[in-house]
């Protein structure tokens, strides 16, 4: 399948063919949920903690005496029941992490790639040429792809001048394809990729490399 090229105008300037094992899958709404929340969890610090009537400072003694004061019982001032006293059930430090076999995430990262080229949401650039860093082109070039709320911008390698550029653009993000994750594609409105990192995303996750898998 091929889809076109645009120049940092937003005009068509060229058509590129696209590996079709990773552009054109079936969308798997199982397995891209699956994905997200995998990368989602993993984020987590898993930092969280609280005290046991076990582990918070006070003395064990009995407050006052079990009878005779007209009062409910009570018996350490550690109790879950005072103020100041241990946390019933409370967030312990643990890891959220999820494992997730590479031949799923590969069919998820395609079906995300897959969705956005069905919906007209994938847009290819030929290179960002700029000598200097300047907002206002990363604005124009916003501008010409249509209206969209969050912006991802997918290049070869890191570029200093295209993320100053795009830093004080609202919604907009530079990432490099070799990290790019579903995560990044579903949650952005528009793709932005240029010729180099499209080709560098298909030389990592695209048919050739399940096929040496597979061998």
């Amino acid at each position: 399948m091929k889809i076109p090229v645009h120049n940092i105008g937003g005009s068509a300037v060229d058509e590129i063919e696209l590996d079709e094992s990773l552009f054109d899958v079936p969308f798997r709404q199982g397995v891209v949920h699956q994905a997200v929340t995998r990368l989602l969890a993993n984020r987590r610090q898993g930092t969280a903690s609280t005290k046991t009537r076990g582990e918070v400072s006070g003395s064990t003694r009995k407050l006052y005496a079990q009878k005779g004061t007209g009062r409910a019982r009570r018996g350490s001032i550690k109790s879950p029941l005072l103020r100041g006293g241990g946390i019933v059930f409370g967030p312990s430090p643990r890891s959220y992490r999820q494992r997730m076999p590479r031949k799923m995430r590969r069919l998820a990262f395609a079906c995300a790639l897959s969705f956005k080229v069905r919906e007209g949401s994938l847009w290819v650039v030929d290179d960002f040429g700029w000598d200097v860093p300047r907002t206002k082109d990363v604005a124009a070039l916003l501008a010409s792809i249509g209206k969209a709320s969050s912006v991802l911008i997918v290049v070869p390698e890191t570029q200093p001048i295209l993320a100053l550029s795009a830093r004080n653009v609202q919604g907009a993000t530079v990432r490099q394809s070799a990290v790019v994750s579903t995560l990044d594609v579903m949650t952005s409105d528009r793709l932005i990729v240029t010729v180099p990192a499209l080709r560098k995303i298909e030389e990592i996750w695209g048919s050739k490399v399940s096929s040496d898998e597979s061998a």
